[in-house]
């Protein structure tokens, strides 16, 4: 149950001065689909649904962690967006000179000032709204920490690049601690993963063994390699497909369907009705532009 909230931080965020381009790059990680909010409705739904109470109790820590964080790219954003905000409220330069300062260095931070008056709205960078399809849960637990471990580190990844374009050192510091944040939920996910018995493949039926173990090479040509991917453990055979092996099943590679009497009689003649005639070549307006073109020059 949510029923309290520590006014403080979980990171100090100490930001050096206004900025409102800057600003405007950070919501990616606010409301954005690699962001916070992301993260933290991904495993909060996870968690309700999950049956083994170690990970139903990891993915709610790790859920309202991923608020908090809101919370601290949240409130860098408002103070990076801080100084403009007063300056937009209250009217203190003019229209032309307002405009430039906000939008910065060819920026779109004038889009979210006037729309959101320089609150970190549920945004992404581009002014694209957050949205529930975001989130990418299937509901077997064995693809969902796989999936969020690859958000984790979609998640760092962009923490990085934020952190690549500021050099205010307060703002880098707290962006450090969020990226090293999504290292240790990483780490959580995998360890959870392989504390199953059987986490791979994916779901309860096992694959056909006639094709689980087969590579199938077909980019062939020059830049043709190998690798553990192709012939590591757990692959039996390199296919390289040709007339001989397939269709690999070993039919005859076409589409069948069993039909009534009536549904046959019926698309015979919807075949009949739309038939082509490949010896017809009428005249067409494609055509026709084509030598009036030729006429005019």
């Amino acid at each position: 149950m949510f029923n309290h909230h520590n006014k403080r931080l979980q990171y100090t965020v100490r930001v050096g001065e206004s900025n409102p381009g800057l600003a405007n790059l950070m919501l990616e990680q606010f409301g954005g689909p690699q962001g916070e909010l992301a993260a933290a409705m991904r495993y909060f739904t996870q968690a309700l649904a999950e049956e083994d109470p170690g990970r139903k109790d990891m993915l709610l820590d790790i859920a309202t962690e991923e608020l908090s964080h809101l919370e601290v790219i949240g409130s860098i954003i408002a103070m990076l967006n801080r100084g403009a905000k007063g300056l937009l409220a209250e009217t203190t330069d003019q229209q032309a000179e307002m405009y430039r300062a906000l939008q910065g260095a060819g920026n779109d931070s004038h889009v979210t000032q006037i729309l959101y008056g320089g609150g970190p709205a549920l945004v992404n960078s581009a002014g694209q709204l957050w949205n529930a399809g975001y989130i990418d849960t299937i509901g077997e637990p064995t693809a969902d920490l796989r999936s969020n471990i690859a958000a984790e580190a979609r998640a760092k990844i962009v923490y990085e690049r934020l952190i690549n374009v500021t050099d205010d050192p307060g703002v880098r510091d707290a962006l450090t601690f969020l990226m090293t944040r999504e290292i240790a939920h990483q780490k959580s996910f995998e360890k959870a993963l392989y504390s199953m018995d059987k986490s791979f493949p994916p779901g309860k039926l096992p694959g056909d063994p006639r094709f689980t173990d087969t590579y199938v090479n077909t980019s062939r040509g020059e830049g043709d390699s190998t690798g553990p991917w192709a012939e590591g453990k757990g692959f039996s055979e390199v296919m390289v497909p040709n007339e001989k092996n397939i269709p690999v099943d070993g039919g005859d590679g076409h589409a069948d369907v069993a039909l009534t009497a009536k549904e046959k009689a019926a698309v015979q003649a919807f075949a009949l009705r739309g038939q082509s005639d490949p010896e017809r070549d009428p005249v067409t307006g494609a055509d026709l532009g084509t030598l009036q073109q030729e006429s005019k020059s």
